[in-house]
């Protein structure tokens, strides 16, 4: 890892300086694949999972036949844990719900919002050589709860034409209306504009590789809303002298094994930490299957110290990491410290894996410091809010000169003209 001491604001900007994802080199490719799927529909969809998946398939939907095949596929002890995921997951989400409450702003006017599902929603799920279905959980669960009518999946199958049965059941457990059998930029541009056999959807969510991110700008672009930027995943590590380096490591490691792509920091105020955690991380590297990924993904990281903890939040804050580990004994005491952050992870028990799986919050996180101005994917993300107000006849007696006079200062004669003919 490259070290810092006290970085000045050089420094600080190659720290907080992501790894680059230039879409714009991918948009010739991309463009050609929603015009081909605008006019081809289903046709070019499976034609592009031929040549990307490398498998001609005879249909895009997944049955019922293979919906049962899969649950009867998923051994017992992952549905357990799938069962338990799916619990914790669901009572988080549900807290989130907020009961309408309506407001007298002045006599006799009414005002209140509702949270309101969005109807389609389409998640998108990656296929390769890990099997994201705790993704379906993050996705699907919190859809199901806002009451969205229809939630369309999509995910590649491999070169039998097959998707990991995780991912089905997964799917059927969370009560997604329809799967579909493909990926990459093609299914978003299915579910931004509709195919056959891929209903639109109002708004896409889900992570992927480069095409899928250029695809899901594009599709933005189009009218159809996104749940957040996205980008490498990234983690941050705060730890002060109660901090345990071995859990540190693993912490580190976990993120960097992801991909190249990754980034993974330290913060500490204590002298020795640095050295402990690397010689942490290189007892525990080795026995990796991904050793060689984490190893070059930590050769592009930084450790980073400072003398007191102000000057660290300030650097953290700046950063703005998507997942932000406080190794402490005292962690609850840094809460007001933090500003900016996807999720945060507080004291020595807390992995960052347990936020992927388990714990009951969600995943999908803004990254590239977007976590700044943006949330993480919440029951809000499945929601409109829509205002409601009503007004009585005394009411627009008492608030009517106040819009009359504001709606004339701003020559909008006929603003004003609404409210008078009323009150005459």
């Amino acid at each position: 890892m490259n070290r810092y001491d006290k970085p000045n604001p050089a420094d600080i900007q190659t720290i907080c300086t992501r790894p680059a994802l230039d879409v714009s080199a991918l948009e010739n490719t991309v463009d050609h694949i929603f015009k081909s799927v605008k006019s081809d529909g289903d046709i070019a969809l499976l034609d592009f999972t031929e040549k990307f998946d490398k498998i001609r398939l005879d249909s895009l939907q997944v049955s019922d036949a293979e919906i049962k095949g899969a649950i009867n596929a998923v051994p017992i002890h992952l549905k357990k844990a799938i069962s338990r995921a799916h619990s914790n997951i669901t009572k988080f989400h549900k807290m989130q719900q907020c009961e309408i409450v309506k407001v007298q702003t002045s006599e006799g006017v009414h005002c209140w919002q509702k949270s309101v599902a969005i109807e389609k929603v389409g998640l998108y799920i990656p296929g390769g050589s890990a099997p994201l279905f705790s993704t379906v959980l993050m996705l699907a669960i919190p859809a199901t709860i806002a009451g969205c009518e229809e939630i369309i999946m999509c995910t590649p199958p491999d070169h039998y034409g097959i998707i990991n049965p995780s991912i089905l059941y997964t799917a059927q457990l969370c009560g997604v209306s329809t799967i579909v059998k493909a990926g990459g930029a093609q299914a978003i541009a299915a579910m931004s504009m509709g195919t056959t056999s891929v209903p639109q959807v109002n708004k896409i969510f889900g992570p992927g590789n480069q095409y899928v991110t250029a695809a899901k700008m594009k599709a933005f672009s189009a009218g159809t809303a996104i749940d957040m930027p996205a980008g490498p995943s990234e983690v941050l590590v705060f730890a002060d002298e109660t901090g345990h380096p071995e859990y540190i490591a693993s912490d580190l490691l976990s993120q960097a094994e992801h991909g190249l792509d990754s980034q993974v920091i330290l913060v500490t105020t204590d002298d020795s930490m640095v050295d402990q955690v690397e010689s942490a991380i290189a007892e525990q590297i080795s026995s990796l299957p991904r050793a060689e990924i984490a190893e070059l993904v930590l050769n592009n990281s930084h450790a980073v110290k400072y003398d007191d903890v102000e000057a660290a939040f300030r650097f953290i804050n700046d950063y703005a990491p998507e997942h932000f580990i406080i190794s402490s004994e005292r962690s609850e005491s840094y809460i007001e410290l933090i500003k900016n952050a996807g999720s945060v992870f507080l004291g020595n028990y807390t992995p960052e894996s347990a936020g992927d799986y388990a714990s009951g919050t969600n995943h999908t996180l803004p990254t590239n410091g977007h976590a700044k101005a943006f949330s993480g994917v919440n029951l809000d993300s499945f929601c409109k809010k829509i205002t409601f107000q009503h007004i009585s006849k005394e009411g627009l007696s008492g608030l009517g000169q106040t819009i009359i006079d504001m709606a004339e200062a701003e020559q909008l004669q006929a603003h004003a003209n609404a409210v008078k003919i009323r009150m005459r």
